[in-house]
C-alpha cells in the first residue's frame, strides 16, 4: 500500500510551472496559417464544404422536382375524382327523372283506371235508379 505525502509548495509551483512549459511549447508548435499542410488542409475543408452543398443542392432540387410530380398527380387524380362525381350526379340525376316520370304514368294510369271504375259504379248506380224502386223481398 502507497504512503500518501503531502507536496510541498515549492514541489507544487515547480511541477504547475512545467506543465505551463508543456503548453506553451505545445502551443509553439503549431504551424503557422500559411504553412503549406495548413493549406492543404484548409482547401480539402473547402473542397468537402462545396461537395457537401452541391449533394444538398441536388436533394433540394429532386425534392422540388418530386413535389411538384406529385402535386401534378393529385390535381389529375381529383380532376378524375370530380368528372366521375359529376357524371355519377348526372346519372342520378337522370335516374330521378326517369322514376318521377315513371310514377307520373303509373299515377296516371291509376287515375284512368279509378276514373273508369266510378263510370262503371256510375252507370250501375244510374241504371238501378231509372229501373225505379222495386219492393223489397217478402213485402
Amino acid at each position: 500500500m502507497a504512503i500518501y505525502r503531502d507536496l510541498s509548495f515549492s514541489e507544487r509551483r515547480d511541477a504547475a510551472n512545467t506543465a505551463k512549459q508543456a503548453l506553451l511549447e505545445k502551443y509553439k508548435s503549431k504551424p503557422s496559417a500559411d504553412d503549406p499542410a495548413v493549406q492543404a488542409r484548409l482547401a480539402e475543408r473547402r473542397a468537402i464544404l462545396e461537395a457537401r452543398e452541391k449533394r444538398e443542392a441536388e436533394k433540394a432540387q429532386l425534392k422540388a422536382e418530386r413535389l411538384a410530380r406529385e402535386a401534378a398527380e393529385k390535381a389529375k387524380r381529383e380532376a378524375e375524382a370530380e368528372s366521375a362525381r359529376a357524371k355519377a350526379e348526372q346519372e342520378a340525376a337522370e335516374l330521378a327523372r326517369i322514376r318521377e316520370q315513371e310514377e307520373e304514368e303509373r299515377l296516371t294510369v291509376q287515375l284512368g283506371l279509378e276514373a273508369a271504375q266510378k263510370a262503371k259504379r256510375d252507370a250501375r248506380y244510374a241504371a238501378r235508379k231509372a229501373r225505379g224502386r222495386r219492393a223489397p223481398p217478402g213485402r
